[in-house]
């Protein structure tokens, strides 16, 4: 399965989720990255060179670190793309390789949800910049004193994610990725779930919409 949808949309949970119930793999292009540059790989030293000078990631490097996850054993049992494809080259680029080794993708998830409400999630987040732990205003269990419950230290909002510039995002993504969800509406692959409600219904309705069973009772 791929996930897309915008920031804030909840692709990242609702793939641990999924991943930890079916006993499959959550493939992030952001871990993988991290994964490779921080383990000095070859392709870890390649990809660490573009991003040092500010260039993008080339796609070719992107589907060697693919094609090399999906070589892993829970990835053999199925797995989520979280963070890519996106663009229709780097889709088309990702079919060739799962060609290549007789996969065909169940489905593609939209996350679909309001701008007000990624704007009041993303605007909400606060981060702690001592051990990273996220939080968000608007939960139940945010700390009343606006420290983080890990460390003590002081939560801080990151500055691309003041609503001004949240809206910049979105926008950004809107422009960036509608030509991949036509490519994938266009091969009759992509699911649309409502996003915006409860994490647990989100998670339910991807499953439902899947086709998948639901084992967890």
């Amino acid at each position: 399965m791929i996930f897309l949808g915008p920031p804030g949309a909840g692709k990242g949970t609702q793939a641990v989720k999924l991943a930890s119930k079916y006993g499959i793999a959550h493939i992030s292009t952001g871990d993988m990255l991290r994964y490779h540059v921080k383990n000095g790989t070859d392709l870890g030293e390649k990809a660490k060179a573009y991003m040092d000078s500010g260039r993008l990631v080339p796609d070719d490097l992107i589907i060697e670190m693919v094609k090399e996850r999906l070589e892993e054993e829970d990835a053999k049992r199925g797995f989520i793309l979280d963070g890519f494809p996106r663009t229709v080259n780097q889709a088309e680029a990702l079919e060739v390789l799962l060609k290549s080794k007789d996969i065909t993708l169940d489905a593609v998830v939209l996350f679909d949800v309001d701008e007000e409400t990624l704007v009041r999630r993303l605007s909400g987040r606060r981060i702690c910049p001592n051990c990273n732990a996220i939080y968000n205003v608007h939960n139940s269990d945010y700390p009343e004193d606006g420290r983080c419950k890990r460390c003590g230290n002081g939560l801080i909002q990151r500055d691309d994610d003041r609503p001004e510039v949240v809206r910049r995002r979105l926008k950004v993504y809107e422009e960036e990725t509608a030509p991949l969800l036509d490519y994938y509406r266009n091969k009759g692959s992509l699911i649309s779930v409502d996003a915006s409600s409860e994490s647990d219904a989100v998670l339910y309705a991807i499953v439902s919409l899947y086709g998948g069973k639901d084992d967890s009772n």
